[in-house]
């Protein structure tokens, strides 16, 4: 048999190192772990639906890859999915908390006040949750990095997805608390995507794509893995001495902001 003859594995070494990215069973937290696992971590990955997260955990590769069902906001869960990650991998380096909801579009002035205790528990509670579960079980001791999902709605006005916008910005503030309490151990950072293109986000986009992205300086929406590159970096040795920061992700649509 040849050199040209071996079948070689397509897949990167494996790391050592291994991840929990909440909310993964698509979207922009499918994107992210299919960047960690092009780098070689193992990664577990949450999702309320247990049929979606089955296929997702069937996609990414099921022998680096776990998936752990359940609602990000329940504290059982989050208890549960970092508990079976420790069993899985032996350790947990990177949280990435990206599981969020929003369900209301419409002004703040007629928002119900029982969807906004709903959009921050799953939003900003469970990203505490999480990151505290895991503080516990692996980093404290051994280290690591939490990168938080927020959003460019967390830092402006967003018109009609206030109570979005409002738990976006909790994250960032979030983002800063556990980045100054967990030093020097963990960095903490946040990634504020714009529009991406995922199913979450269609009310936004669909219908008049070419419409939205033309306000984008570059001339396209965001993509999945835009966010996962950039979630790839900031748990990685290139970004060890970055924590407290909220990387925007946004096509440079923040340069229409300005006057003239």
């Amino acid at each position: 048999m040849t050199a040209e003859d071996t079948v070689r594995d397509p897949r990167p070494p494996e790391s050592g190192k291994a991840a929990l990215v909440t909310g993964a069973s698509r979207g922009i937290g499918y994107g992210i772990a299919q960047a960690l696992l092009a780098r070689g971590d193992r990664v577990c990955v949450t999702g309320r639906n247990e049929d979606a997260l089955k296929e997702a955990v069937a996609r990414l590769g099921s022998d680096r890859v776990i998936g752990v069902a359940g609602k990000a906001h329940d504290e059982a869960h989050q208890a549960v999915a970092v508990e079976r990650a420790m069993e899985a991998f032996g350790r947990v380096d990177f949280l990435v908390n990206n599981a969020g909801t929003n369900p209301v579009f419409g002004p703040l002035a007629e928002l119900d006040h029982g969807v906004a205790r709903k959009v921050f528990e799953t939003n900003v509670i469970s990203a505490l949750g999480f990151a505290q579960h895991t503080w516990r079980a692996w980093q404290k001791e051994n280290g690591g990095a939490i990168v938080n999902i927020a959003s460019v709605a967390g830092i402006s006005a967003s018109p009609f997805i206030g109570a979005y916008g409002m738990s976006k910005a909790a994250m960032v503030n979030l983002t800063l608390q556990l980045a100054h309490e967990f030093a020097p151990a963990v960095r903490v950072n946040a990634i504020a995507p714009a529009v991406v293109k995922t199913r979450f986000a269609k009310a936004l986009y669909e219908g008049r794509e070419a419409e939205a992205a033309a306000a984008y300086p570059l001339g396209r929406l965001g993509m999945p893995e835009d966010v996962g590159g950039a979630a790839a970096f900031l748990t990685s040795d290139q970004s060890d001495w970055i924590t407290g920061q909220t990387l925007v992700v946004d096509g440079g649509i923040f340069l229409n902001a300005g006057v003239g």
